[in-house]
């Protein structure tokens, strides 16, 4: 059974951090990333990284998002710095990713609710 298990959301002031992380069990994949979904709005992508560091990142995160990987662990992070009220999201792990979306047949992890105010 595959499972990807997001962690590290919260709640936290306009200008601060938080650190997701996304343990995946059941396979390794290539590429794995990042999307949110605001309140409204349709699901959307964040960050991928490759295998071997790789990374892209939507141009709203830019500077701001850092996304990495261990993977001995099979684990990915979304370091999120300089956080905005518009970074109020649900943010969802997912692989594998192929360019900025999920590949078919993709898994999804459950979620985990970031909240930044200002």
């Amino acid at each position: 059974q595959v499972l990807l298990v997001e962690s590290g959301g919260g709640l936290v002031q306009a200008g601060g951090s938080l650190r997701l992380s996304c343990a995946a069990s059941g396979r390794t994949f290539n590429a794995m990333g990042w999307f949110r979904q605001a309140p409204g709005k349709e699901r959307e992508f964040v960050a991928a990284i490759g295998w071997s560091g790789g990374a892209s990142y939507a141009d709203s995160v830019k500077g701001r998002f850092t996304i990495s990987r261990d993977n001995a662990k099979n684990t990915v992070y979304l370091q999120m710095n300089s956080l905005k009220p518009e970074d109020t999201a649900i943010y969802y792990c997912a692989a594998p990713i192929m360019g900025t979306v999920v590949a078919a047949g993709g898994y999804w992890g459950q979620g985990t609710q970031v909240t930044v105010y200002s």
